[in-house]
């Protein structure tokens, strides 16, 4: 199994950035596909950014050109990078570890390993 401890969220300035950690233990997140998911309250969760095991990143389309996910396998820590922030940001981050195929990286349901969220709010 995988334990994942996310950090880094706070409240951020709108334009402002942040940085998200995620600290994995109980095996290596070389082995995983790895993302990052946010969700504000009532909504479904979203996919904000994945990164394969070959090191291949993937977006979502709200956040491309503004966020960077990264990964040291040599700390074991999962990272995303934020940049002009909005509003809409606003959530709840999770970071995600899991043998996911690289077209199903954005979905939740196929990562069975999660961390607790870190809470960023834009204003």
């Amino acid at each position: 199994d995988v334990q994942l401890v996310e950090s880094g969220g706070g409240s951020v300035q709108i334009g402002g950035s942040l940085r998200l950690s995620c600290v994995a233990s109980g095996d290596t997140i070389g082995r995983y596909c790895m993302g990052w998911f946010r969700q504000i309250p009532d909504k479904e969760r979203e996919a904000v950014a994945g990164i394969e095991s070959d090191g291949s990143t993937s977006y979502a389309n709200s956040v491309k050109g503004r966020v960077t996910i990264s990964k040291d396998i040599t700390k074991n820590i999962l990272s995303l990078v934020m940049h002009n922030l909005k509003p809409e940001d606003t959530a709840m981050y999770y970071c995600a570890a899991g043998p996911v195929m690289p077209y199903q990286w954005s979905q939740g349901d196929k990562y069975p390993y999660w961390g607790k969220g870190t809470q960023v709010t834009v204003s």
